[in-house]
């Protein structure tokens, strides 16, 4: 069992599925699905993507420039207000570790395109990038004063800063984290997705027999973690913690996951066993569930081979599209989400059960009840990662 308790203490959430943590919900429950043919730059490249069409905040004019930035502030403000923590300064002891994969250079693309013109371009942009790095600008902006890491380890960052506020906590290195991922949609990752061949033209189908790759979206989802004795000293009664968080890299391919999914094996293994549990006592999967064939192929054995044929679980990129490095902490806050009201959404997208995979996710809503959940997610390099969320009554 952990040495100590993890309080998750507030949630926020934006994505293509919802604008805050009710409209999200709101999404879930009618199935409802935002793919746009259109996109927000000039690209080549046609498919639909999943975009975030609330109304972000406003920053100070260095840090207004990120779109990431506005995305993870906007999930932030949600989850502190949901914490009932109105500020975050000193003398709290605040720690921040947000994933992300490429946010802060997008700022200087058109710095380069300029430079390899050979144009003398603004230097604005390079200060930008110089002063976004995701997890300082959110610290600098909420005047959180303690550990900040920005976790770059493709799809898994959100659920890997999770887990590693999580050890910031139980070390004593802060009395509170805020962590999760954001990432937003750009020209730059869209053409490097289509070049590797993993992107569909139509709304993607995770688990699907007929899926045919991913789409993009953008977001960002944000968790407050906090220790056992804060909770108690604001006289705080939290209901769900991190109960178990494992990450392992198979270093399979550069690309590719693992035919066998070790390295996902590894990671759910890790993390059952910091919980202290076993397989049947996890109510429901939200899967990482791409939609591309190699990782639903893959993460679909692993699943079947540790949680058996009957597995309850789903993909929530059918509503939000792939976050990237966002996607972790969507998920999470997802997962707490199914824990809380009961309920989990059908796996969207899927109509048939795949011949290559030998689970099928949920086709419709579906009650859920028990104690624990997981949230899984693979990565570029073979990095993996899996979560657990736990209800304390």
């Amino acid at each position: 069992m952990i040495s100590s308790t993890v309080w998750i203490a507030g949630i926020g959430a934006v994505s293509a599925a919802g604008d805050n943590i009710r409209s999200t919900l709101d999404a879930f429950a009618s199935g409802r699905r935002n793919p746009i043919d259109a996109l927000p730059f000039q690209s080549t490249v046609a498919c639909p993507t999943f975009q975030v069409s609330a109304d972000l905040p406003t920053l100070p004019d260095r840090f207004n420039s990120s779109r990431t930035l506005r995305l993870a502030m906007h999930a932030a403000s949600e989850a502190l207000a949901n914490a009932g923590l109105e500020g975050v300064g000193p003398p709290m002891r605040v720690g921040v570790c947000l994933g992300t994969t490429v946010a802060c250079q997008l700022n200087s693309v058109e710095f380069y395109d300029s430079y390899r013109r050979g144009a003398e371009p603004n230097l604005d942009p390079v200060r930008n990038y110089l002063q976004t790095n995701l997890a300082a600008a959110v610290a600098k902006l909420l005047d959180a004063r303690g550990p900040r890491m920005t976790v770059v380890n493709a799809c898994s960052s959100g659920t890997d800063a999770i887990g590693t506020a999580a050890t910031w906590i139980r070390a004593g290195l802060c009395d509170i984290a805020i962590a999760g991922g954001a990432d937003e949609l750009h020209r730059v990752p869209l053409a490097g997705f289509w070049s590797l061949g993993v992107m569909s033209a139509q709304p993607c189908a995770p688990f699907d027999r007929d899926r045919s790759g991913l789409n993009l979206g953008e977001g960002a989802g944000i968790v407050v973690l906090e220790s056992d004795a804060h909770a108690r000293a604001r006289g705080r009664k939290n209901g769900f913690a991190v109960a178990g968080f494992g990450m392992a890299c198979d270093g399979h391919h550069l690309t590719a996951p693992h035919p066998e999914g070790r390295g996902l094996h590894s990671a759910i293994r890790t993390a059952l066993d910091q919980a202290g549990i076993a397989p049947p006592q996890i109510a429901f999967i939200n899967a990482h569930g791409t939609a591309t064939l190699d990782n639903d192929k893959a993460e679909g054995k692993v699943l079947g081979h540790i949680f058996g044929g009957d597995v309850k679980f789903l993909s929530t990129k059918g509503y939000t599209g792939h976050t990237l490095g966002a996607a972790g902490g969507l998920e999470a806050v997802f997962t707490l989400l199914g824990l809380h009201e009961g309920w989990v959404p059908p796996s969207a997208g899927f109509e048939n059960p795949a011949d290559d995979i030998p689970v099928s996710p949920l086709h419709s809503a579906a009650a859920v009840s028990g104690q624990f959940a997981l949230s899984t997610s693979l990565a570029f390099g073979g990095n993996n990662a899996a979560l657990i969320i736990g209800r304390h009554d």
